[in-house]
């Protein structure tokens, strides 16, 4: 899981070094950005602390929270594709406003390590209903360290912001959230991070009807005043400091439901 981080996060600087010394507004282009991610996804798996690819007994996954429905090679592979390359452009793209990313990153983090912790207690995890995977305590110090350095950039990061992460910091911060595959919490990391999620797919939504109806009417529709999400808000004149504390608060109960799942499985 630290190389996948470490590889997404390369993917950002070169992204960024592109864009402020060579003066390049595209960056790197996305077939490029895509064919990184996907090799990074690859020697994620291959070297996955709780699977190997290389053996089907350890790539015979179960779906999250769903027991019983084993996962192949091949799904499991796709699986930690899209958790990697979707966490990761997702906090990428949640990344626009001073301070917007980077709390609901600490907080989904912090409550990953206490998923983390849990499935590698026996006890616990017995307890709790979370399949036990020893190891995966150690993935709480990961996410814990992520939390921590969060903290310490969001006092430079809140408004007026000192500092920016810029891709090389929301990509690698997107990829180090997908512990969650470690520990088989994808559909907890989904709910807890419903913010990157709807920011991910206002633009979805917005760049596919766009093109639709530029193709069938001649004239592209837009469904957002703006894309991400949190430029349509300002859009509709809430200031960028409300826009960031609301979304802060929204992630706050979308973590506390995440949580709320250990005692109602």
């Amino acid at each position: 899981m630290l190389f996948a981080t470490l590889g997404v996060g390369a993917i950002g600087w070169v992204d960024d070094y592109r864009k402020v010394v060579h003066r390049n507004p595209k960056g790197l282009s996305a077939k490029a950005k895509m064919f990184w991610h996907r090799w990074s996804r690859w020697r994620s798996a291959s070297t996955c602390g709780d699977g190997d690819v290389a053996g089907a007994d350890r790539t015979d996954r179960a779906i999250p929270q769903v027991p019983g429905v084993p996962l192949g090679a091949l799904a499991f592979l796709v699986l930690v594709y899209l958790v990697i390359v979707g966490s990761s452009n997702a906090v990428n793209l949640t990344d626009g406003l001073d301070g917007l990313a980077i709390l609901p990153t600490v907080m989904v983090s912090g409550a990953l390590a206490i998923f983390a912790y849990v499935a590698g207690h026996a006890v616990f995890s017995k307890y709790l209903g979370v399949p036990y995977i020893p190891g995966a305590g150690e993935l709480a110090v990961f996410c814990l360290a992520i939390s921590g350095a969060g903290l310490a950039f969001l006092w430079f990061n809140a408004y007026p912001a000192e500092v920016f992460m810029g891709d090389v910091g929301a990509l690698a911060l997107g990829a180090a959230l997908a512990p969650s595959r470690d520990h088989r919490q994808e559909l907890v990391l989904f709910i807890m991070g419903g913010v990157f999620v709807v920011e991910a797919v206002s633009v979805m939504l917005q760049v596919s009807w766009f093109k639709y109806t530029k193709k069938k009417y001649g004239t592209g529709q837009r469904i957002l005043l703006m894309a991400p999400l949190h430029h349509h808000f300002e859009q509709k004149g809430w200031k960028e400091t409300q826009v960031v504390v609301r979304f802060w608060i929204i992630t706050m109960l979308l973590v506390l439901i995440g949580l709320a799942t250990l005692k109602l499985r």
